[in-house]
């Protein structure tokens, strides 16, 4: 089953796939009353795409029509701007005639318009890009006319016509990969492809070899090992790989064995390229991955000395978790957390928290949190996400969510199909910690607890953070809560009145005790 933004299962996608074509159809036609004309438009398209591929294309416009349509561009361009409407309804034809496999005519009417709008010498209206504006997708048609000059260029100059006609419209196009976003666009073979890719691998070598233009968003290194791939495979990338030391290069190459499922290949890769990359840790850390994936997957016995590597060339909360996976006990996670915290790395606050949590060290977990700043929560260095809610916890809280963490602490929940590191999440780290609280540590951690949520209110305060006014707010009828005594509503009572000059501020106190 398909997986949502957040991981859970899509609803929609299986409820879709399991309904007949004629229900699918009755489901669209309720909705087209609904769709704005952008919307429309894009359905228009794709469908007309489909039943185009599958036999019924659309009729071609006659030379009258693409006369008229390459004299709008012409007046467009003097004007300078144009309203997209009439842009779509000339665009949609072009789009027709490549369906119909009228390629001169396609690439006459796209490149009477895609030109000068990646040139930006047609305003249509829009405040950054085009698609914003247009029915149609600017980045189809920009294909299409790639397409549509393979096809009118004669054999021996394809390359060069492919090449030149990118750079027209690239703008508008974003080709990351020409060769599958051709094939992906035709609605037909291309005819002539592989004599087509040696060429085209000379042209963009030589693209390379002279040099990129400044100021444009270049892909030629991208080109090149996508054109490899198909004539030589990964043993092609590896050559590509090792003589640029690129680490979009190397990257290409491991992930190629990595999707062909050839793990002891990939290991070796992945190691050589972090060997080449020695100096670059944000790489390095990345290839060593790789090398702890692959272990993973033969199920070798190194997985945890190649996940502790990658963890020590550049700590992330992210690597440690999936390092302290290996512990499969109570006592074999506190001693591998130990181990850590005696010759760790220099690493950020909330991994040192996580670290001293795991070990029971609550007096030290208490003072990093009350020596933490006010600001500066979403930072790696910052243990609060992660020590208020455990603290609070301890301290017989029953709703404390941990997060948000940031991003290099999120990397492995995305969905994703591919093979991935294992990392059990914080909780389930905690519990097999099996963390217990002396009666004693309870006035030092509400002590912290308070501390935390002081300078927190100080800090957004201060510096004007109302966007942070409910965390701030929540963390202090957190504090009052926990404590539950009337010592506790009296200090909340105190922390309220020295903001009463914050109306936002009361109102988040307000909702936060609601």
């Amino acid at each position: 089953m398909a997986r949502s933004t957040y991981g859970e299962p899509n609803m929609l996608d299986a409820a879709l796939d399991a309904l007949s074509a004629d229900d699918l159809r009755g489901v669209i036609r309720r909705l087209v009353p609904w769709m704005d004309d952008q919307m429309l438009g894009r359905l228009k398209n794709d469908a007309i795409a489909l039943a185009a591929r599958a036999g019924q294309a659309p009729a071609s416009p006659s030379e009258a029509r693409i006369a008229a349509i390459e004299a709008f561009a012409v007046e467009a361009r003097r004007m300078g701007d144009v309203e997209p409407a009439g842009v779509d309804r000339a665009l949609r034809q072009g789009a027709n005639a490549f369906l119909a496999r009228d390629y001169p005519a396609a690439f006459r009417i796209f490149r009477a318009l895609l030109i000068p709008i990646a040139e930006a010498e047609i305003y249509l209206g829009e405040d950054e890009l085009v698609d914003e504006v247009l029915g149609v997708d600017p980045a189809d048609c920009a294909c299409q006319f790639v397409v549509a000059m393979y096809m009118t260029a004669a054999p021996k100059r394809r390359a060069v016509a492919v090449l030149a006609a990118i750079e027209q419209v690239e703008s508008v196009g974003y080709f990351f990969e020409p060769l599958a976003q051709m094939e992906r666009i035709a609605v037909e073979p291309l005819p002539g492809f592989d004599a087509f890719l040696p060429e085209w691998r000379a042209v963009v070598e030589k693209r390379i070899a002279d040099g990129l233009r400044p100021g444009r968003n270049r892909h030629e290194h991208r080109w090149l090992c996508e054109v490899v791939l198909r004539t030589e495979g990964a043993n092609g990338l590896g050559v590509v790989a090792r003589a640029s030391k690129r680490p979009d290069d190397l990257r290409a190459w491991c992930n190629s064995l990595q999707d062909a499922g050839e793990w002891e290949a990939a290991c070796a890769a992945y190691a050589e390229a972090a060997e080449m990359l020695e100096e670059a840790a944000y790489e390095r850390a990345e290839f060593l991955d790789g090398v702890a994936l692959a272990a993973q997957e033969l199920g070798a016995d190194d997985l945890d000395e190649a996940l502790e590597q990658a963890w020590r060339t550049r700590p992330t909360l992210t690597r440690l978790r999936r390092l302290l996976a290996g512990a499969a006990t109570k006592d074999a996670l506190k001693a591998r957390a130990a181990r850590l915290l005696a010759d760790a790395p220099d690493v950020s606050g909330r991994q040192r928290a996580m670290l001293l949590l795991i070990c029971g060290e609550l007096a030290a977990v208490a003072e990093q949190l009350a020596q933490a700043p006010g600001l500066g929560w979403s930072d790696s260095d910052h243990p609060g996400h992660i020590v208020f809610p455990i603290l609070a916890r301890l301290l017989g809280a029953t709703s404390t969510p941990i997060g948000p963490l940031g991003i290099d602490d999120l990397d492995d929940t995305m969905p994703d199909d591919r093979p991935k590191l294992r990392a059990p999440t914080i909780d389930a780290l905690l519990s097999l910690a099996n963390l217990e609280m002396p009666a004693s540590a309870r006035p030092t951690l509400v002590e912290a607890m308070r501390t935390a949520a002081e300078k927190r209110l100080d800090g957004v305060t201060d510096h004007g953070r109302r966007r942070h006014y409910d965390h701030a707010a929540s963390l202090a009828v957190g504090c009052a809560m926990l404590d539950g005594t009337a010592d506790g509503i009296a200090w909340l009572q105190a922390m309220r009145d020295a903001y009463r000059r914050y109306p936002a501020l009361q109102r988040a106190f307000d909702e936060a005790q609601s």
